[in-house]
């Protein structure tokens, strides 16, 4: 994905309850046609970010994880748009995200591991970063893979992209 790079907030979230909250504030920004990219590591809280977005845009849930049926469309409770959530894990390329013909420009779209597959289906786009810790030591081990859920802190990165990102940026 190109695109002029707008501001970056960069936040220390301790919990997944602090995770929620952070979707829920990035809801309020959002609007028909914006694309959100999640990157992270297994455990990090990209589902869980996600459903505090879909919190936030009031849509029918639950949200969780469209690993299995790739894309999820939860549709809003009081018209505004829909939430889709889609898990890009398992697609070779943006041919095939596109292949499952997803409303964009009426939609809020989250994709979690999208990052370099969005080539051409937007010029502006959040991009989040869920960095999680590899145990205490700081070394990635199978204890600390073995908990995926801890509630260790996580360092967020949202960077905004492209003209609808410029001079602005939610939750900061």
């Amino acid at each position: 994905m190109t695109g002029e790079l707008g501001a970056t907030n960069v936040r220390l979230i301790a919990t997944p309850d602090g995770m929620g909250e952070l979707g829920r504030e990035l809801a309020v920004a959002l609007r028909p046609g914006d694309l959100v990219v999640l990157t992270g590591p297994l455990g990090a809280g990209k589902t869980t970010l996600t459903r505090g977005i879909g919190h936030g845009l009031q849509v029918r849930g639950p949200v969780t994880s469209p690993t299995f049926v790739l894309a999820r469309t939860h549709p809003s409770l009081v018209g505004g748009a829909p939430l889709v959530h889609v898990d890009a894990y398992r697609l070779g390329s943006a041919m095939e995200l596109d292949d499952l013909d997803i409303d964009f420009a009426r939609s809020v779209v989250v994709v979690e591991w999208g990052a370099g597959m969005l080539d051409g289906i937007t010029e502006s786009w959040l991009e989040v970063v869920i960095e999680r810790p590899t145990g205490a030591s700081g070394v990635a081990d199978a204890a600390a893979d073995d908990d995926l859920d801890a509630a260790e802190p996580r360092t967020v990165t949202i960077t905004g992209h492209g003209p609808r990102w410029l001079g602005q940026l939610p939750a900061e």
